[in-house]
């Protein structure tokens, strides 16, 4: 099948309006102001063309050119490379790879416990929510050191763990107000043009902008 998103002029990034793994892509995107022509799909009922160009079927997908990704992270890295202002990552390669391994522990300490909660029995949700709660938490003094995590500059990190403190009060989390470095954090962050300009009518409804 001639696939219509290889025929686009523009790069055609799928994205589910509620997924924080097509968040993610859709906050590099603002921060570089690339120009995309973003399709949000139904996960429900996914286009024939997704799973033609990707053998997951998943989201996010971006199509450019003849180059098809999936994986927000490597998505977000190309962005990054190919659109090099503003930089999102550390030049030197030591800073670099401090970035790469804040992103694993995000994705294995914080973003594996959201899958339980949203998918999870009862039990599982419950432990989920408190193992999250609990390591954002003790994470206290990395919010407290840099305005961004670990770096004073708005980096692919944030961009990774936005969407998902966007979504702490739709998942059952409450920071206690103690914690005040992460609800600065997270004030700072939400306040980005980019992050703004980033969120779909469905993400909007799940807290206030303030």
């Amino acid at each position: 099948m001639a696939l219509i998103a290889n025929r686009r002029s523009v790069m055609t990034l799928f994205s589910d309006p509620v997924c924080m793994h097509s968040h993610r892509a859709r906050i590099v995107l603002a921060e570089k102001d690339i120009t995309a022509d973003v399709i949000h799909i139904d996960p429900n009922n996914k286009p024939e063309d997704l799973f033609a160009l990707n053998p997951y079927n998943s989201v996010p997908t971006i199509v450019d050119r003849d180059l098809v990704l999936y994986d927000s992270r490597v998505i977000m890295e190309y962005f990054d490379e190919r659109f090099p202002h503003p930089p999102l990552m550390p030049v030197d390669p030591v800073s670099r790879s401090k970035s790469r391994l804040a992103l694993f522990h995000i994705e294995k300490d914080w973003c594996a416990p959201v899958e339980k909660i949203l998918h999870g029995t009862v039990v599982q949700q419950e432990k989920a929510r408190k193992v999250l709660t609990d390591s954002m938490v003790s994470s206290l003094e990395i919010f407290e050191a840099k305005p961004y995590f670990l770096s004073d500059d708005f980096s692919l990190v944030d961009c990774t763990l936005a969407p998902l403190m966007w979504r702490l009060p739709l998942l059952g989390i409450e920071i206690p107000k103690q914690s005040k470095a992460i609800h600065e954090y997270c004030e700072r962050v939400f306040s980005r043009e980019s992050f703004i300009s980033s969120l779909t009518e469905e993400e909007l409804e799940m807290r206030p902008v303030e």
